[in-house]
């Protein structure tokens, strides 16, 4: 994806050191599936990551190395979804996404 990575904003805050406000987020890992896009959607895959101990891959960065949004469409499986799921639960439910290139002009110049 052009070197670039995919993540989740969990929370942005401020910290300020001695004057100095630094914006940040604290932001969850997405590692991708494979080293290429989906052959058959032509869409990159990914999935959370986690570490080691298969904890969540967690940081906290400055917002200024967010360069983009990214629209991810969850990859549905064989089985029904809940008439309860809520459209803000869906990052916890779905295991994969797709990495939709289409959602803009400048999502499909920039990852593809």
């Amino acid at each position: 994806m052009q070197g670039l990575d995919v993540t989740r904003v969990l929370c942005f805050f401020s910290l300020t050191i001695r004057g100095t406000t630094f914006p940040c987020a604290v932001i969850h890992w997405f590692d991708t599936v494979g080293d290429s896009a989906d052959e058959d959607t032509g869409l990159w895959v990914v999935h959370p990551g986690f570490t080691a101990n298969r904890s969540p891959n967690i940081s906290i960065i400055h917002v200024d190395s967010i360069y983009h949004a990214a629209h991810l469409i969850p990859v549905y499986g064989t089985c029904f979804i809940s008439h309860d799921l809520k459209f803000h639960h869906s990052y916890n439910f779905f295991r994969f996404y797709y990495v939709n290139k289409y959602a803009d002009h400048h999502a499909f110049k920039i990852a593809f």
